[in-house]
């Protein structure tokens, strides 16, 4: 990985952090900071972001994260099918519950 001199981002907005000096541009991946740094300038760092950045943290000179803005993000899809599933099931009509069978197994297997 090819990383040029340390880039200090200037602005006339008010949320830039003055102290992400520490920030490279990394040639093919972008804006980087080591681990150190990143760990050192955390909050700076998510202002950074929240404000519509990507930035890459790096270990050894290798990428090993990405930070990026939540709304990048795709939304979840909302998990509804198990009340669904469960009303196509048949009703119980009596055996043995499931912590009777998992207590019969125990003490089969000499637990």
């Amino acid at each position: 990985m090819k990383v040029r001199s340390p880039v200090t981002y200037t602005s006339s907005e008010e949320s830039e952090p003055a102290v992400l000096r520490q920030v490279a541009t990394a040639v093919g991946i972008g804006p980087v900071i080591n681990v150190r740094s990143a760990k050192a300038h955390l909050s700076a760092l998510l202002e950074w972001v929240a404000g519509g950045r990507e930035i890459t943290i790096t270990s050894d000179g290798k990428p090993k994260a990405v930070l990026s803005p939540v709304s990048k993000q795709k939304s979840r899809k909302v998990f509804t099918g198990t009340r669904e599933h469960l009303k196509t099931m048949p009703p119980w009509r009596g055996g043995p519950t499931a912590e009777e069978l998992i207590r019969a197994d125990r003490d089969g297997r000499g637990w």
